[in-house]
């Protein structure tokens, strides 16, 4: 119930201008930890993303990157300290957020049609799947279009590619113009041409709509280009660096347990490659 004007001005009433919303973080961890099953994942985890930011999330198998995307989502409660996303505690359902999963290989008698799994993006949250309206169908197209998913809408997910598959999940996570982007290992499985073609697609979505993104991965190699910061688990604490701070040969290292090289190629770029 709305309450009555008394006359007197109220700083809560000024509307939020582009530059206010920008100056919140599209991510913040005030000191959060996360405890699962009685085993402490992680622990004094504390940093903020900016908005428009691209940050790979970097950590060996079982250090936890898939659960912070999850406490991102409001899937899971921390156990300590707090977390805002766009400035809001996390919801489940927030649908300024895109996920693209782990893709896991489909069957090759997966049936679904693209762009009917598209779809499933968009009306998927009502009672019933029905008919799809005119403006959704116009929705699920303007997303096909822009991974550029359009020429196989029609064809069955399972018989596709592993990079055409990882354009229509791509296409699913950003039919309702997200603000925050999360990817969790979007090149798992694919063959070299497709994961150069993602990770150009990825950072064409970043730029064209500014759009936070991050990026689950444990190989940064092919993300160096695209990426402003890392955000990074070492000795059970969660960290974010710039790239020179991370890209080094004693960090990765003591981050991975195993002896880890980082080489400069004559044209300046940065790899980074076991012993």
């Amino acid at each position: 119930m709305q309450q009555p004007n008394d006359g007197e001005s109220d700083d809560s009433s000024v509307v939020s201008t582009p530059q206010s919303r920008a100056a919140i973080p599209a991510i913040s961890f005030d000191n959060v930890a996360m405890q699962r099953r009685g085993r402490l994942v992680w622990s004094m985890a504390t940093f903020s993303i900016k908005q428009g930011e691209c940050v790979a999330l970097l950590g060996p198998n079982g250090s936890g990157k898939t659960t912070m995307l999850r406490v991102i989502l409001g899937q899971l409660t921390p156990t300590a300290g707090q977390v805002t996303v766009l400035g809001a505690s996390p919801q489940p359902g927030n649908r300024a957020i895109g996920l693209v999963p782990q893709r896991r290989e489909l069957i090759s008698e997966l049936s679904i049609r693209s762009r009917d799994l598209v779809l499933l993006g968009i009306n998927g949250y009502r009672w019933g799947f029905g008919r799809a309206r005119p403006a959704e169908l116009r929705q699920m197209a303007r997303a096909l279009q822009a991974v550029g998913a359009l020429d196989f809408a029609d064809e069955p997910v399972g018989s596709l590619s592993g990079g055409q598959q990882q354009r229509v999940f791509i296409a699913q996570a950003l039919v309702d113009d997200v603000q925050v982007l999360l990817l969790d290992e979007p090149l798992a499985s694919l063959d070299l041409k497709s994961q150069h073609e993602i990770v150009a697609l990825i950072s064409a979505i970043h730029r064209s709509r500014g759009v936070t993104t991050l990026i689950v991965t444990h190989d940064l190699n092919p993300m160096i280009s695209i990426i402003d910061r890392v955000l990074y688990f070492l000795d059970g604490h969660p960290r974010c660096g710039s790239i020179a701070e991370v890209v080094n040969a004693d960090l990765l290292s003591r981050l991975y347990g195993t002896a880890i090289h980082v080489l400069r190629t004559v044209d300046g770029d940065l790899f980074i490659r076991g012993a």
